[in-house]
């Protein structure tokens, strides 16, 4: 799994290391980062990215961010040691992907992302080698029972965001408001998620939304913002989130096979509370996720994960490729 990752993301951004401004880390789910007893549902999820400043010829976009990533999500019931198939309270899951999208950051502080992927759900994901391999090397019990996993199914996928900033008069300094939306829809999800998100500064003042590292907009064209540059907040986002298919739960749209499958509870409640902490060129961040229950049956649960990122903004090497942001 981790060899077919970085051949996703090295093929995709090393061509443009050294063209644009641009910030390469990682992000890190895995559900032990809240609790040393549950390790089920959505169990582990790690991703790759790569993202580089552009130029825009609108005077209402502050800058155009393009987003390369490729990562891996898997999923369990509650127990991986479940070798009879009666207890699986989930399917087992795995999913690979890459990824590119599109952010555009206003000069109201609004944010629009558009993104597309191409990824393979089922045994070609490698999450069933790749979970077992780490329970070994880290002493964990023995994983049993993936094959019943979700069988094989290919992912395409467009997801669409947006962020509308609210009382904007009335809160200028220390806490923001704004109002998000997001569609996926594809072969491996389709749902809408609407919610409200608050930031809350540590320190003096909260940055725009387009040099904040919230949505990931901290690159800029003069290296030197970076050598002063700090941030430091508190964000709250609940929301309600509308699901009409989910093919790890439910198997892909051509899979009549797959030996355990769910149907789905379309309204839930999700919700994400977190610290985001910039200083010079990294990026850090720690989120707290909580996912209501998502299936029906009379065993699982809502559940809740850890979420850990980590980024460097690299400055360009090459001088000809400068551009001015409007």
């Amino acid at each position: 799994m981790r060899n077919t990752l970085l051949i996703f993301f090295f093929c995709f951004s090393l061509p443009l290391w050294s063209q644009k401004p641009g910030e390469i880390g990682f992000i890190s789910d895995n559900d032990l980062y809240t609790s040393l007893i549950h390790d089920r549902y959505y169990t582990n999820g790690i991703e790759l990215f790569y993202r580089y400043l552009g130029s825009s010829k609108s005077e209402n976009i502050v800058k155009r961010i393009t987003d390369i990533r490729a990562g891996q999500y898997m999923y369990n019931p509650q127990s991986v040691r479940a070798e009879d198939i009666d207890v699986h309270d989930r399917p087992y899951a795995g999913y690979l992907f890459a990824e590119m999208g599109v952010n555009k950051f206003y000069r109201n502080e609004d944010v629009f992302k558009m993104t597309f992927q191409a990824g393979v759900l089922g045994k070609e994901s490698q999450a069933e080698a790749f979970q077992k391999k780490l329970h070994k090397i880290v002493g964990y019990p023995t994983v049993k029972g993936w094959e019943y996993q979700i069988k094989t199914a290919i992912g395409l996928q467009a997801g669409f965001f947006y962020s509308h900033k609210i009382f904007k008069e009335r809160f200028k300094e220390k806490v923001d408001f704004h109002l998000q939306a997001s569609m996926d829809v594809g072969t491996i999800w389709n749902g809408i998620t609407v919610g409200p998100m608050m930031r809350i500064s540590f320190k003096k003042l909260l940055l725009p939304v387009y040099n904040s590292a919230l949505h990931g907009a901290s690159l800029n064209h003069d290296r030197n913002v970076y050598k002063d540059d700090r941030e430091f907040f508190l964000f709250l986002n609940p929301n309600l989130n509308y699901q009409m298919y989910d093919a790890t739960i439910q198997g892909g749209p051509f899979d009549d096979d797959s030996p355990v499958t769910f149907n789905l509870i379309p309204f839930r409640f999700n919700a994400k509370a977190g610290v985001k902490y910039k200083k010079n060129k990294w990026n850090l961040s720690f989120t707290f996720c909580y996912r209501g229950k998502e299936l029906s049956n009379n065993v699982i649960e809502g559940y809740y994960y850890g979420s850990v990122a980590v980024g460097y903004m690299l400055s360009r090497l090459s001088q000809s490729s400068i551009s001015s942001v409007t």
